[in-house]
């Protein structure tokens, strides 16, 4: 009916600009990439939100395998990830594992009945929250990063060494998951060493929040275009938001170049 036509219009004359922030993606410095379960009809899809600096691209898409990742950033993208420990991206070079998920993860340990957990549970979060102590002071500008590093050293030290000790105890409840952890023990620390880059991923978590929010009310999309409507949209209210733009003010101007015949206006930093 009219309102699948003003969706496919609207599309039409949002797609370049979507499609030049998509090929933008490769040569950002920083990333944040996230993904989460979606339908179209009795289909699951898995919605991709690639966070920038300045712009946010959304992905539907029949797989959140590694194929989907690279088609996106390249299997040689040098900037740094911020994501979870998912299998799809280990290939990639500079990852930042959020620290919110180990929270979370060590937080189980506590909570779990076994004593040997409980207790590597409360070592690491102790760390953590030490941590986290730090990286507030230099948000709010009390601590240099100089500081930082250095103040960093000890607790790194020892979160990998309690890491170690997990990885050989023997416990099946914790042992994978801290061998996995040390590891890839890089990839925690990214965020100490490079400027710019956060230890959370909730840049991303935060973009796909509104999104999780039409799915429940919407219970999806029902055809390719449905889903290509979606992301399209997603992107330019969320770029918008980033941007300090009026997103409907924006919309509307691109629709109109549409009609118009005119090139569409773009979504530059």
């Amino acid at each position: 009916g009219w309102v699948v036509k003003l969706q496919n219009q609207a599309t039409t004359a949002l797609r370049p600009a979507y499609d030049d922030l998509v090929a933008r993606l490769p040569d950002e410095g920083r990333l944040n990439i996230d993904e989460t379960p979606n339908k179209r009809g009795p289909l699951k899809t898995w919605l991709w939100a690639f966070v920038a600096t300045t712009f946010t691209v959304f992905a539907l898409r029949l797989t959140r395998k590694a194929e989907e990742l690279y088609a996106h950033v390249g299997q040689e993208f040098p900037g740094v990830v911020g994501c979870d420990r998912a299998k799809m991206y280990v290939r990639l070079k500079h990852l930042q594992w959020c620290w919110a998920h180990l929270r979370r993860d060590f937080q189980a340990l506590i909570d779990s009945g076994d004593g040997q957990a409980k207790r590597l549970g409360h070592d690491l979060q102790r760390e953590v929250d030490a941590m986290f102590g730090l990286w507030k002071r230099v948000r709010d500008g009390t601590l240099t990063r100089r500081g930082f590093k250095t103040l960093m050293r000890p607790i790194r030290q020892s979160v990998e060494a309690l890491l170690l000790r997990g990885a050989f105890s023997g416990n099946r409840l914790f042992a994978g998951m801290c061998d996995e952890l040390w590891r890839g023990r890089s990839h925690l620390w990214t965020f100490v060493d490079v400027e710019g880059v956060g230890p959370t991923n909730n840049d991303a978590e935060r973009a796909l929040r509104h999104a999780v929010i039409w799915r429940k009310l919407s219970f999806g999309t029902q055809s390719d275009a449905g889903s290509r409507f979606v992301e399209t949209m997603l992107t330019a209210i969320e770029t918008c938001r980033q941007q300090r733009r009026n997103a409907f003010d924006y919309i509307a101007t691109a629709v109109a170049a549409h009609f118009a015949g005119d090139s569409p206006p773009l979504l530059p930093a």
